[in-house]
């Protein structure tokens, strides 16, 4: 036996295992979630049954859990890609000497615990100021807070994304939409934002599943609200039931379709792109022969 077949061999097996070890809690937890044993049970498999997608619908605190994770979610979103894009702008744009040390201070969030983050983000908003009573009940909010203290980090994600895009942009754009009349809200508008679009939108992504699946910021930034997260904390911690089994289901399904859809967009949009240069092409040799 040669040794490529030896280490051809090695490989498939340690990239199986690999898998299983990746994925085989998540095949285990499927089965238990159409089991109807009142215990997570995969084997043996006693009977098919959907009750436990029922009963997580019936489940009240799981569905305003869900409710407020996705409502604190979307307003991630809404404050963290600003923010990200603001930022990535001005790093892109500042003098080189200061831009280690913006980054510096754009980036320390992501090494801070979210503990401290949640803490912090709760005494400011009580204490710092002295805030009214209005002010107070405007802001001091579990689901407001949750929003502050996840944005306050979530944010330097969406940096480092639009970043990486804002890098390959010709600047020589720019220059030239200036030179033809345009303004500079008309060349941020349509010459910039168009091409950032792809970054902002997965970075939009990005901020909303990493606010669903935070807890430990949330935990103390909440007060008396709940998010999926923390009620499924406390689920746990009493004892674990099939119901959380077919959360688990619905939630890799939502992610297989949406990884699909996007895998599919994307194909065809890069399909569209091509036949455009090759239209292009065409066009131009069709130019170049007639003259």
């Amino acid at each position: 036996m040669k040794s490529s077949a030896v280490m051809k061999g090695m490989l498939g097996f340690y990239i199986v295992l690999f898998f299983l070890y990746l994925f085989g809690p998540l095949m285990v937890m499927s089965v238990t979630a159409f089991n109807t044993p009142s215990y997570p049970q995969a084997l043996p498999f006693e009977g098919f049954t959907l009750q436990w997608f029922e009963k997580l619908w019936n489940h009240r605190l799981m569905m305003e859990g869900l409710l407020n994770s996705i409502i604190i979610g979307l307003g991630v979103v809404t404050i963290s890609v600003p923010i990200g894009l603001a930022a990535s702008i001005i790093m892109n744009q500042i003098y080189h000497r200061a831009r280690s040390l913006f980054y510096l201070v754009t980036i320390s969030p992501l090494l801070t615990p979210g503990v401290i983050i949640g803490i912090s983000t709760v005494i400011f908003w009580k204490d710092a100021f002295g805030l009214t009573d209005w002010s107070k009940a405007t802001f001091y909010k579990g689901i407001v807070l949750s929003i502050l203290g996840q944005a306050s980090f979530v944010s330097a994600y969406c940096l480092l994304i639009i970043m990486a895009r804002l890098t390959r942009f010709d600047r020589a754009q720019e220059e030239a939409a200036l030179d033809l009349g345009a303004s500079y809200p008309q060349v941020f508008w349509h010459v910039l934002l168009p091409f950032l679009k792809p970054a902002m939108l997965s970075a939009s992504v990005i901020a909303f599943l990493s606010s669903f699946e935070n807890f430990n910021t949330t935990t103390f930034a909440i007060l008396a609200d709940k998010t999926l997260v923390t009620v499924l904390a406390g689920e746990t911690r009493q004892g674990t039931t099939p119901a959380l089994s077919a959360l688990a289901v619905i939630i890799i399904a939502i992610s297989l379709v949406g990884a699909i859809t996007y895998e599919l967009l994307k194909r065809r949009e890069e399909a569209a792109a091509e036949r455009m240069k090759e239209r292009a092409r065409l066009a131009e040799r069709g130019e170049l022969e007639q003259a």
